[in-house]
């Protein structure tokens, strides 16, 4: 299993990358433009995509004794702080310090999955929501859930991208990350 969430953390950096590129691409204004999803425009939808990985790592650190390898993965070496997410509409310069951000983040992914014992893949993790039912599930379906949420947000960066006509074939099968 820990194998599998390898590969998958390593597919993540590879993915996040090459949208970031895609979009550094772009003029800051079709960055910015509001295109109707959830997160109004396509940095929004990427604040969200890196909001929701630091989320889940919060969880999967929380979750974790203290000292463990896997947890020290996600002390991240540059900080991600509340200035990564402005509100409102970003500046190219708020652009532009996203990159690291996510780099840091996905680093963070890889290296936690590498670090996490079996033990530590069954791990409760303590849910506030569902009223309580369940109270917790565990770790492993929890960095599932960090996959499926990457997947389905840069999903929606490509049809986006596709209505306007940009090439983005980062979802296609790509094989660059994986160990020779």
């Amino acid at each position: 299993m820990k194998a599998w969430f390898v590969t998958f953390a390593e597919y993540m950096r590879e993915a996040d990358s090459c949208v970031y590129t895609i979009l550094d691409g772009l003029s800051n204004e079709d960055r910015e433009k509001e295109r109707g999803s959830f997160y109004g425009s396509l940095s929004g939808l990427v604040l969200h995509l890196l909001g929701g990985t630091l989320f889940f790592h919060s969880l999967f650190k929380g979750a974790l004794k203290e000292g463990s390898a896997a947890a020290k993965a996600l002390d991240y070496p540059a900080p991600i702080g509340k200035e990564s997410f402005p509100k409102g509409p970003l500046t190219e310069a708020q652009w532009k310090s996203l990159g690291p951000c996510f780099e840091a983040a996905d680093r963070g992914t890889i290296d936690f999955a590498r670090a996490l014992t079996d033990e530590e893949l069954n791990t409760p993790i303590k849910l506030d929501w569902y009223e309580g039912n369940p109270p917790s599930v565990p770790l492993f379906f929890m960095l599932q859930q960090l996959i499926a949420h990457g997947i389905h947000h840069r999903g929606q960066i490509s049809q986006i991208l596709d209505e306007l006509k940009v090439d983005n074939d980062y979802s296609g099968i790509n094989v660059a990350f994986l160990p020779k």
